[in-house]
């Protein structure tokens, strides 16, 4: 039987990765907060549905990305780098959905809890992470 060092024992890189994600996804989420126009969490606060699940959605979306990231890369620079750009990729996805409804602004009907617009934007968010999960794996 192979000897484990601490640091390859599965324990130690599943609270490696663990953390490691947990702090790319508290910086995608203030990247996030930089580029929708309204305040997420204060409107979360406010109970508004539209912007919890658009949130949701991204919350979802860069767990997923990292999730691929994570199964096929065995360095941590890799997986984060790879994580990271699979990110990128998702802020984009979503300035496309601003950009794809000209009849309505996305993140003024979010603010305003048009919870259609929310659950659309959370559905892209989750589909667009397996997408791109699957082409950086």
């Amino acid at each position: 039987m192979p000897k484990t060092t601490f640091w390859s024992h599965p324990l130690v890189e599943t609270a490696g990765y663990f953390s490691v994600v947990v702090l790319c996804l508290i910086v995608a989420m203030v990247l996030f907060e930089l580029v929708t126009k309204y305040q997420n969490w204060e409107q979360i606060k406010e109970g508004n549905m539209a912007v919890a699940m658009a949130t949701g959605g991204k919350i979802f979306g860069v767990a997923n990305i990292f999730r691929f990231s994570i199964e096929q890369h065995n360095s941590l620079p890799e997986m984060i780098g790879w994580g990271l750009f699979g990110f990128i990729l998702l802020v984009f996805a979503y300035l496309l959905f601003e950009f794809m409804t000209p009849k309505f602004k996305v993140d003024e009907e979010i603010e305003a809890d048009n919870r259609s617009v929310g659950f659309i934007s959370l559905t892209i968010s989750v589909g667009l992470s397996f997408v791109i999960g699957a082409s950086i794996s």
